[in-house]
């Protein structure tokens, strides 16, 4: 077997590639602008709903990554057996119904299902993108862009944050979800006429094989083979575990950044704030992912561990700056900290997919995309934010106690009490931000353990597929039943979690009816859908198992 350079790796990426990368990353902006429409007007939400800031977090957090997630791993793996751009303009139109919905909702349950199926559309978007933008750009050129790609985060971000409050100041906040809900949806459309579907693998080195050969190169492989290939694969898993934990502190300081700054110094000082802090966005972020991406590529050259190096130093660098942020009083010298984070806290996403893209067969690109961003967006988008938002709870609840007032005296205090109260959530959200510093130095050893992972492989090769099906083996089991005793403890530590079966079903079957959902049931169906999928994850390591070894 012999290789040789494919010509569009040496040729000039065509003006066509170009308007393509544009228009994907045109389409995941309204990805995230949808997303942030929620945490920008929290405030807003928050006083029309009557939530708790537990409520919030699992609507930004939890029940929309574990939609978004475990969905996007089905939607890669059919999008790399078909047309990869249908399957996200319907992803586009899916998401993009459910933000207008989510402008009608008048209660939490509505609400929380409305998310979970903006979460569902969303499942869509990103890994067939991933895999479209590989086989537009040869691999010397994926880093960067990938990264123009993800502009969309920032850019998205960047308008939700300033399109939102001032939609909402306007007409409401309801309007501002039912407006970019059907901008998206015109936008989804437009998509299937505007991009053509690339062929697989267009822009990989070409290979001279035997006829015989041919059907392994070009036919997509087995579901639990590309899942074996990737959990079982060391770097590939560390890399995504890694990103994840820069993920968990990213999220969380985005999804509540709008509420802290609107407790610390009102609504009516902060909405003068709202462009400052889009262009804060759009600059400080979108730099840090074109220049992660840029720079990336031009350090993997020199050696591939820098994938993982880069992240590390752009994390480190960046606690100072999260720290300063939370600590200073004066609301300038709070967004002039904020810029240290925003810039740096992005910079693992682009080596990551690169990681990733540059790694895998052209067949499994959508496919191992989507496990990347399952386990990211699993640990840092439903972690993250859920964890500040019942963090956020627990000590504006002490601070409360203190002061002798109660949550639910808040809801009717006045005059003093009122600012009391207002003072109190300030500060139990400014507590909840202080414990995310230890999640910032896990993360940077997560990505030095990463850069040791892809230092092994280039002395060793990769793994044989014996040694990866074994490695997957024992990952299912750890995370089957390490995530099934993690659930029970937590069931234990927190009471009221609700009861599974015929509840869930008839929460769900209220939902559908408008009536209002209890906290607890939307608690006990977020614990029985964690404990279904740690159930199926044991369940397929346990079949690895007593599965009789293949004879050849």
């Amino acid at each position: 077997m012999t290789t040789a350079a494919a010509p569009a790796q040496s040729a000039r990426t065509p003006a066509y590639s170009w308007f393509v990368l544009g228009f994907l990353c045109f389409v995941y902006i309204f990805n995230f602008m949808d997303r942030q429409l929620m945490s920008v007007l929290t405030e807003f939400i928050k006083a029309d709903l009557h939530l708790t800031d537990t409520q919030i977090g699992l609507m930004t957090g939890l029940l929309f990554a574990l939609f978004y997630t475990i969905l996007g791993v089905f939607a890669g793996w059919i999008a790399d057996r078909s047309v990869r751009v249908w399957i996200l303009a319907a992803g586009c139109f899916v998401w993009s119904l459910f933000t207008l919905l989510c402008g009608k909702a008048t209660t939490f349950g509505v609400m929380a299902t409305a998310r979970m199926g903006v979460g569902v559309g969303e499942a869509c978007g990103a890994p067939p993108s991933y895999s479209i933008v590989s086989d537009y750009f040869p691999a010397a050129k994926r880093g960067q862009a990938l990264a123009i790609f993800s502009l969309g985060v920032p850019f998205g971000m960047a308008l939700g944050a300033y399109l939102g409050p001032t939609i909402a100041a306007e007409f409401g906040w309801r309007w501002a979800f039912i407006g970019i809900g059907l901008a998206g949806m015109v936008t989804s459309i437009i998509l299937p006429f505007a991009v053509r579907e690339p062929k697989k693998g267009a822009m990989d080195v070409q290979l001279d094989i035997h006829m015989e050969e041919a059907p392994a190169v070009h036919i997509p492989q087995p579901f639990s083979k590309s899942l074996n290939e990737f959990f079982g694969r060391p770097m590939l898993l560390a890399a995504a575990v890694s990103c994840a934990l820069a993920a968990f502190v990213g999220y969380a300081l985005l999804n509540w950044t709008v509420g802290f700054m609107t407790r610390e110094y009102t609504a009516a000082v902060w909405k003068t704030m709202t462009l400052n802090y889009a262009l804060l966005l759009a600059i400080a972020m979108g730099l840090g992912t074109f220049l992660s991406g840029k720079v990336v590529d031009i350090l993997a050259k020199k050696s591939p561990v820098n994938y993982a190096l880069l992240p590390a130093a752009a994390l480190t660098l960046a606690i100072p700056g999260f720290l300063g942020f939370v600590w200073a009083e004066d609301m300038w010298t709070k967004l002039a900290f904020l810029c240290i984070p925003t810039f740096l806290n992005i910079f693992y996403l682009a080596p990551a997919l690169a990681i990733v893209q540059n790694n895998v067969k052209a067949t499994q690109r959508t496919i191992s995309g989507a496990m990347l961003l399952l386990v990211l967006n699993l640990i840092g988008l439903g972690g993250g934010p859920t964890m500040i938002g019942i963090l956020s709870d627990h000590f504006n609840a002490s601070n409360l106690a203190a002061a002798s007032l109660t949550p639910d005296l808040c809801k009717t205090a006045v005059d003093a009490a009122k600012a009391t109260c207002t003072t109190a959530s300030a500060k139990g959200l400014q507590t909840a931000f202080y414990t995310l510093t230890p999640f910032y130095v896990v993360a940077v050893l997560a990505h030095l353990v990463s850069a040791l992972c892809i230092k092994k492989e280039l002395v060793n090769g990769p793994p044989s597929a014996a040694t990866m099906a074994r490695n997957a083996k024992i990952f299912k089991l750890v995370v089957g039943f390490g995530g099934i005793a993690i659930v029970l403890i937590a069931e234990g530590l927190i009471p009221g979690v609700g009861s599974p079966g015929q509840k869930d079903l008839a929460a769900i079957q209220g939902v559908m009816q408008g009536v209002e959902l209890k906290p607890a049931i939307i608690n006990g169906l977020v614990r029985d859908l964690l404990m279904t999928l740690m159930a199926v994850v044991a369940v397929m390591g346990v079949m690895d198992v007593v599965a009789k070894p293949k004879t050849a």
